[in-house]
């Protein structure tokens, strides 16, 4: 079932969209999408030449915020990058010498190395950004998170005594609809950092480039208070230069391969919708 509404506002201080008078369609048919991979969740993506959105699952979108896990390092990279803490996209930190495991017991072989950057946020690599976090520090950290306006919107945010954990243990929290609006205005360069820092990021969330499309994106995939697997998937696929924005969150059992999940449902979703064929 698809129902239009005549008006949808997504207002989430400097994440805002800016689409208070545009129209969105509730498209009830992606549902089929979660429910093969056995997980329940949202997924919204706006048409920046229309200006307009399509949604499944509207209510999670706009009122559910969840831990933003691995998605924090878009905001972590431009502000280790404004700050100086990450000099460019080829800085290295050095492997602690920890063997660490992902969620689903493997060994994080890609983690436990020397890593750049670009390598650390392409392969998710918590260490590293957990030292970018110490080395950003707690105050300047909170300072730009509160001039972002970032996550936890019904309540003013603190950083606590979690500075190197905040954004993986439920401390910060974040709706679909503030992450469609980070991407969007990092993909026009209209965050306040400097353009060399979002270019940087936007450059090392790059996914696919071909002829047809080309397909941007950071994932993220934590744990919610009672257990549960949480994923993201926020970026952008651009056609013919003309960029659409998404935001994909799901949730599951503490099992859920997430990042299986995850790639199934935003595949399928971004063919069922028209992509890939370079014709958008």
């Amino acid at each position: 079932m698809k129902l239009i509404l005549p008006v949808f506002a997504i207002v989430v201080s400097l994440l805002s969209t800016s689409c208070s008078n545009n129209n969105v369609t509730v498209d009830d048919s992606l549902q089929t999408f979660f429910d093969q991979n056995k997980v329940n969740g949202t997924f919204g993506l706006f048409d920046n030449g229309q200006g307009s959105f399509t949604i499944y699952n509207l209510s999670r979108f706009k009122d559910s915020a969840y831990l933003p896990a691995s998605t924090f390092k878009i905001v972590n990279s431009l502000i280790g990058i404004q700050t100086g803490r990450i000099s460019n996209e080829r800085m290295i930190i050095p492997w602690d010498g920890v063997v660490r495991t992902f969620p689903n017991g493997d060994t994080a072989v890609s983690w436990n190395k020397d890593l750049t950057m670009d390598e650390a946020f392409r392969q998710s690599a918590v260490p590293y950004y957990q030292e970018i976090a110490r080395r950003i520090g707690k105050d300047t950290m909170q300072t730009w998170l509160d001039s972002l306006g970032y996550g936890s919107k019904d309540q003013k945010f603190s950083i606590g005594n979690n500075l190197d954990t905040f954004w993986l243990d439920n401390t910060l929290k974040i709706t679909p609809d503030e992450q469609l609006g980070l991407v969007k205005k990092l993909y026009f360069k209209q965050l306040p950092f400097q353009s060399r820092a979002q270019e940087i990021v936007k450059k090392a969330m790059t996914q696919e480039n071909n002829a047809n499309y080309q397909l941007s994106y950071k994932t993220g995939w934590g744990f919610a208070e009672n257990g549960n697997a949480v994923g993201w998937a926020a970026g952008w696929i651009e056609e013919n230069q003309h960029p659409y924005f998404f935001v994909l969150n799901i949730d599951g059992p503490h099992s859920t391969n997430i990042a299986t999940a995850q790639k199934n449902i935003l595949a399928g979703i971004l063919k069922q919708l028209g992509f890939f064929e370079g014709r958008k």
